[in-house]
């Protein structure tokens, strides 16, 4: 098959996974030429250029032969493998190591050298890849590179117009996620309106009042300096930031040897010229605070603290900067008329204050007529401790708070990360808690219900005091008539885990089952045969039985553990379970069922919380007598897990059950409650009655496919009857993925041609760094 010049790099990394070589031929004469620019800054002389830049491509064809590398951006993916392939010859040179692992040739985040530690962790870099990869992809063309839309519209598949107008998207998605980063992370409390309004201020939207009391908060507060210069002129923190994350401290001479302009650390200063007289002065301000963070990024590895505020005289006229920045000299100038700052304390009598960030999220969704859960978090981010925390949820009409266990459904992790919260309800939800440190969060989980009837719209919303610091906050997620609601969420050094089978089967004396059971293509669907029991345990006494290992951690405790069974047929009945070691199997009656009107008949999916039974990973069996035998029947078993482990990051974890059959259509799951980062998620999706030899199956994060660990990999038929391995699981997924969450992700899992009764996701996601 031919490939066309015009191809999208995005096609031409599919038509790479395809088999299609030819394809890598064209991706290698579209970027080579940027590849040896990053080289030789790296590297010594031309042959080692060429040397590096044929073993990245090398490695690279590997990896996307193998379905991992980059989806849309190439080039940023390209020119960060460069840098870890010179990195690494130059350690493997001083230290005579292997580097040839692909697995840490590719870790899935981006390669951080030691000269640029930290850089990484900064807002601007943390918002850039929070954004889709195409996003990623046009602002780095664009805005770091200079390149003009013609140029790049060949790689994303536009016109010069649907270049720049994709670019415009991506500068707007840019500031939006760089300014929610902010509020949601440090941000002082009398910052916070000021804030919610800087979007509306930098456009020039906000009406002559409000205008006033943003000018005189910029002019004295040194982080909305920051955040107001940042959403003024995205593109500066692209140069100063992402430039040299992706390409690290060579980027001028990168940029030089594309033939590209460099565009210096302030790039452009037209932005000032053309902002309202009033915000002249802060800009100023926020200039010099921006170089000099940028420049202590760079030579330091740590991240820039905010500069103390100053009182700024208005200017002239924009500033300009040398190429070599100059000690700072003072002149004589105008003082503006301020009162006198507040004299410092000593540095004995250092003063420590709390400072808090508060959220307030439904776990997945508030689905009518099912329960759910809110999470409340909350973080000192300040010097000092908070006195006693006072808590008052308002949950939106129709929602209610159920009692579980003697408190209030507080999914408490017993890594202590978790604690303290005492609640009563009357007319209200009213939650007390102790003094929270300096630098720790806390977190509190309600299981609620949802009534039938609730409306939809406004979300819960929250109101915290401790002494004299008080702050709200409220959720924009309100009920809604479908979706995935919380069975179980906990915060802390938590991992989440699944493990399942099938307990039906193909025939083994049929011709051809044999082969369809260990995935050869053409007749792998519960379609095309009179499917019967699976019996895979030593136990007379069962019909129908099968097991999974559960991959654990040895030193993993188990926080929570539910059991998921499926099958066709109106009526759920008891399953057996047994764990590692055991003998016995113990009976496990359904607590919750869900009927599904499936193409043939009825159809159900069961739970069980099995937490008191689940306690190691290993080998589970669970076997089902009532298993209904025959064509297009499916039977079969999942067994999630929660569990905490020392080593683990701090993260969050959420159970979400779905139970919702498709055809030939989608299902919308929003992922609200969780704290996006720059690190990647794990998701794990059960889904039951899928048919591997009916593509159109998908599962995206907003507008990217993602592409499943197991089965044929193939993100254009994820639900191909798979858990790992190269068992042919009839009617039965476990898929696992590992996305970079978004703001607000949302997940789109969707069908073209197959049945698919959606049953849980698992997902767990480290909360910050």
């Amino acid at each position: 098959m031919s490939v066309e010049v015009r191809q999208s790099d995005a096609e031409l990394l599919d038509a790479i996974r395809g088999g299609n070589a030819s394809a890598y031929g064209t991706l290698y004469a579209r970027h080579a030429a940027a590849a040896r620019s990053l080289a030789r800054q790296l590297v010594q002389s031309e042959a080692e250029v060429e040397d590096v830049v044929a073993e990245t491509f090398t490695k690279i064809l590997d990896l996307i032969s193998r379905g991992g590398g980059p989806q849309d951006a190439f080039r940023p993916y390209l020119l960060t493998s460069v840098r870890r392939m010179s990195y690494d010859r130059t350690a493997a040179d001083r230290h005579n190591v292997t580097t040839d692992e692909i697995e840490r040739f590719d870790p899935g985040v981006p390669f951080v050298d030691p000269a640029l530690a930290g850089l990484e962790r900064s807002l601007v870099a943390r918002a850039f890849l929070s954004l889709p990869e195409r996003w990623r992809m046009v602002l780095w063309h664009t805005e770091v590179e200079n390149a003009k839309a013609a140029e790049i519209a060949p790689m994303l598949g536009l016109s010069a117009n649907g270049v720049a107008a994709l670019a415009y998207r991506a500068r707007e998605g840019l500031r939006q996620a760089y300014l929610q980063m902010h509020l949601a992370t440090a941000p002082r409390q009398a910052c916070r309106p000021v804030l919610g309004k800087m979007g509306s201020y930098v456009r020039g939207g906000l009406a002559k009042r409000e205008t006033r009391v943003v000018d005189d908060h910029v002019g004295e507060c040194a982080d909305c300096r920051e955040v107001f210069l940042e959403l003024t002129d995205v593109n500066q923190g692209l140069r100063v930031i992402i430039g040299p994350l992706i390409v690290g401290p060579v980027l001028a001479g990168y940029l030089a040897g594309l033939g590209k302009a460099g565009t210096g650390v302030l790039g452009s200063v037209g932005w000032f010229r053309r902002m309202p007289k009033s915000q002249q002065a802060a800009a100023a301000g926020a200039v010099a605070a921006a170089v000099a963070g940028a420049a202590f990024l760079l030579a330091s590895g740590e991240e820039p603290r905010p500069p103390k505020p100053v009182a700024l005289a208005p200017i002239p006229s924009p500033p300009t900067v040398a190429p070599e920045p100059e000690p700072p000299v003072e002149r004589p100038r105008p003082s503006p008329v301020r009162a006198e700052p507040t004299p410092q304390p000593p540095p004995t009598k250092r003063v420590t204050r709390p400072e808090l960030v508060a959220s307030i999220d439904p776990l997945g969704a508030l689905v009518r007529d099912k329960p759910g859960i809110v999470g409340m978090r909350l973080r000192n981010h300040g010097s000092g401790p908070t006195e006693e925390l006072t808590a008052s949820i308002h949950l939106p009409r129709g929602v209610s708070v159920l009692a579980s266990g003697g408190g209030y459904g507080n999914a408490v992790d017993p890594a202590g990360s978790v604690d303290g919260w005492t609640c009563r309800t009357d007319d209200s939800i009213r939650c007390v808690r102790q003094a929270l440190p300096a630098g720790e969060t806390t977190a509190l989980f309600l299981r609620v219900h949802v009534a039938e009837d609730a409306p939809e719209g406004t979300g819960p919303s929250l109101r915290i005091r401790a002494g004299d610091l008080k702050l709200k906050a409220t959720s924009p997620a309100g009920v809604r008539s479908a979706g995935a609601a919380a069975r179980f969420a906990a915060d802390g050094r938590v991992l989440t885990r699944v493990a399942g089978n099938t307990l039906l089967s193909c025939p083994a004396v049929q011709p051809g089952c044999d082969d369809a059971r260990h995935r050869e293509p053409g007749r792998r669907d519960n379609d095309l045969w009179s499917m019967v029991p699976l019996d895979q345990d030593d136990d007379a006494e069962t019909s129908a039985s099968s097991w999974h290992k559960l991959d654990l951690p040895d030193d993993a405790k188990v926080v929570w553990a539910g059991l998921y069974w499926s099958g066709s047929g109106s009526r759920a009945r008891k399953v057996l379970l047994r764990g590692p070691g055991e003998k016995q199997y113990t009976a496990v009656r359904p607590g919750d069922v869900t009927k599904a009107a499936m193409p043939i008949g009825s159809g159900y999916q069961a739970f069980a919380d099995v937490t008191r039974l689940v306690r190691e990973g290993g080998r589970w069996w669970v076997a089902d007598d009532s298993v209904v035998p025959g064509v297009s029947r499916h039977a079969g078993w999942a067994l999630v897990v929660v569990a905490a482990q020392r080593r683990q990051p701090y993260s969050q974890a959420a159970v979400l059950d779905a139970a919702t059959m498709i055809k030939d259509g989608s299902l919308t799951v929003p992922l609200n409650g969780l704290t996006p980062t720059a690190s990647p998620a794990r998701l794990d999706l059960v889904v039951w009655d899928g048919d591997a030899d009916l593509t159109g199956d998908t599962v995206k994060l907003g507008d990217t496919a993602l592409r499943p660990d197991g089965g044929d990999r193939d993100p254009a038929n994820v639900f191909d009857g798979s858990t790992t391995g190269d068992w042919n699981t009839f009617g039965l997924d476990v898929d696992t993925f590992h996305p970079v969450l978004g703001q607000e992700p949302v997940l789109r899992i969707g069908t073209k041609r197959d049945v698919l009764l959606i049953g849980v996701a698992a997902v767990s996601v480290p909360a910050r760094s």
